[in-house]
């Protein structure tokens, strides 16, 4: 087996990185919290999130807030799952196990 086989593509990216970090040490985050955590564009943030969300790895939940607009999301159990392969497969290279 190679130290990059579970180096999973879809966290290239560290955008992607960052959105998924995020999310597995919080049950939720919406948009803006992730804008100002990771210190993107909307049109950046967007393309990232929708990337994850395409290869189910992010849920969507649309929500309002009084009579704002909330759009809030989380990991998915693949998500998190492969999430968690990609850091030990990280861990692997770092520590050449």
């Amino acid at each position: 087996m190679s130290l990059i086989e579970n180096i999973n593509k879809a966290f290239d990216h560290r955008i992607r990185l960052g959105i998924m970090s995020i999310l597995m040490v919080n049950e939720y985050a919406d948009f803006n919290m992730l804008k100002e955590l990771l210190g993107v564009t909307d049109g950046n943030l967007a393309s990232h999130l929708k990337a994850l969300e395409k290869v189910e790895y992010i849920a969507i939940e649309k929500l309002f807030i009084g009579r704002k607009p909330n759009t809030r999301y989380s990991t998915t159990p693949l998500g998190k799952k492969e999430f968690e392969n990609h850091i030990k497969a990280l861990e692997r290279i770092i520590y050449k196990r």
